[in-house]
């Protein structure tokens, strides 16, 4: 492994942790799906990573759509 793969891979884990933190943090209604989701991840990290970090984009990009977009009641007209 070339000392570059190393740096990918320090990365990688990074974003893995912060991943799982925000798991951790989610309502149990959801909590569930997800981490099912996030483990799936971790477990395509270990055979490619270069795939897993783009799925991993994509899994946080969904965390943040799903759960950092304001709810309909703040969104009323006239408010």
């Amino acid at each position: 492994m070339a000392a570059d793969d190393r740096l990918e891979d320090d990365e990688l884990a990074r974003r893995l942790r912060e991943a799982h933190r925000r798991v951790r943090m989610l309502p149990a209604a959801e909590k569930e799906r997800i981490a099912r989701r996030y483990l799936a991840i971790c477990d395509v990290a270990k055979r490619d990573p270069e795939r897993a970090a783009v799925r991993l984009e994509a899994f946080l990009a969904s965390l943040d759509d799903t759960f950092d977009t304001p709810r309909d009641e703040e969104n009323t007209p006239g408010d």
